[in-house]
């Protein structure tokens, strides 16, 4: 889909720095605050974007759009490694018997 935005010159001179493609800019912008309101995924946003996993984590962090980690998750991380690791000393344990 091809889209076409009109901005007054002052406007999009603010908007975009001197230099910057402004297709891509206006690109990178829109789909940034897409994935802040939970409309893309980070893998659509990364395919949009033409990046891999290591860019597009840079690449939100020079945006300042920090990851959703919750207690929850990380309470469920936590499980799963004991769950993981519980799994592991078992099979040891049965290996030196």
């Amino acid at each position: 889909m091809q889209i076409t935005v009109e901005l007054p010159d002052d406007i999009a001179r603010q908007m975009i720095p001197a230099g910057r493609d402004r297709s891509r800019t206006a690109l990178e912008d829109m789909a940034v605050e897409a994935y802040r309101a939970h409309r893309l995924t980070e893998h659509q946003l990364a395919t949009l974007l033409g990046l891999g996993r290591y860019e597009l984590d840079g690449f939100l962090k020079q945006r300042e759009v920090w990851l959703e980690y919750t207690m929850d998750d990380l309470q469920q991380e936590l499980e799963v490694g004991q769950r993981l690791w519980n799994k592991r000393e078992e099979g040891l344990g049965a290996l030196l018997k």
